[in-house]
């Protein structure tokens, strides 16, 4: 039976005198302020500095619309986003839940780098704390410190992270492959590179569509997985945790919206486990199954789906 509650938090004594977040029964239990009263670093003011540079670039958008301008962004929308973010930075590097050659796996790699959310190794490793210390006071981005937080505020507050989990040491596996340290040592060039070509292909247009526009849209649909899927939803597996299933997140962002499930299982390439469950992301896995590319795949047993269960 699905569930529509954290119990693990409703449960504690007290919540009923904490915030509650709009539509939701999550309450901000100690809502972290980040944009003032603090010292903010190097890394912080660039972070944000590109975070406003892609917002404000997007304003001109209605004022240089094109239809070639239009699909160069949806076209970058579903590479950066799909192949990039959910399907290799998230699925395949974060949690292995499939194998690629690594001619295949560094190229999805290097699209989720033009996505402008940081390089592999410190993606992966953020997210992988995500998932040890889900929901708890070390998580990087958690809604019990505020909608906004779990959001974006969280990006600008480096030390933070530091602070509650350590350095990034938890992706040895990445950081001995010399293709992600370049990126790592080189990320930024990679999308100025990207957005001078498009600047030179279709000037100002494809410019503001293909990196403004595509950006800020393919941010806000991978921070809603960590925003409102821990915030609105259901859960149909006992987690634990505040993660739960959000439709429309799962459609925008090729089915990394089945987020409960994705705690329940994070090891399986599958996250849309019902049938109705739209999971563009999987799609795309079991194609390369099926061509041979992708090996290894992995998904829930039933032994193991039982174990996860509610009436357990």
């Amino acid at each position: 039976m699905a569930n529509t509650s954290g119990p693990l938090f409703e449960s504690e004594p007290g919540v009923k005198n904490f915030r509650r977040i709009l539509l939701s029964d999550v309450a901000v239990k100690r809502e972290r302020k980040v944009f003032l009263g603090r010292k903010w670093n190097t890394l912080d003011i660039s972070t944000a500095g590109v975070v406003l540079a892609m917002h404000l670039l997007s304003l001109f958008a209605p004022f240089y619309f094109n239809w070639s301008a239009f699909w160069v962004a949806f076209g970058l929308y579903v590479v950066t986003g799909l192949l990039g973010i959910t399907l290799s930075f998230h699925r395949n590097l974060s949690h292995r839940s499939f194998k690629l050659p690594k001619w295949l796996e560094y190229s999805f790699a290097y699209c989720g780098v033009q996505a402008l959310q940081g390089n592999p190794i410190d993606w992966v490793s953020t997210h992988r704390y995500h998932h040890q210390f889900c929901d708890s006071e070390r998580d990087p981005h958690s809604p019990i410190e505020g909608f906004w937080y779990s959001h974006m505020s969280w990006l600008f507050d480096t030390s933070a992270i530091i602070e509650r989990c350590g350095g990034p040491n938890n992706v040895g596996d990445l950081e001995k492959q010399p293709f992600y340290k370049f990126i790592q040592n080189t990320y930024i060039f990679h999308p100025i590179a990207l957005g001078v070509l498009l600047y030179a292909i279709g000037g100002f247009p494809f410019l503001v569509w293909g990196m403004g526009v595509r950006i800020i849209w393919v941010f806000h649909i991978t921070w809603l997985v960590n925003s409102a899927c821990h915030v609105w939803g259901k859960q149909a597996w006992n987690t634990g945790d505040l993660s739960r299933n959000n439709w429309w997140v799962a459609v925008l962002a090729f089915g990394e919206g089945w987020h409960n499930n994705h705690h329940a299982f994070e090891y399986s390439a599958r996250h849309g486990l019902e049938w109705w469950q739209i999971d563009m992301t999987w799609y795309v896995v079991r194609f390369l199954e099926a061509i041979g590319l992708a090996t290894d795949v992995k998904v829930p047993s039933e032994m193991q789906k039982q174990r996860m269960a509610f009436n357990n």
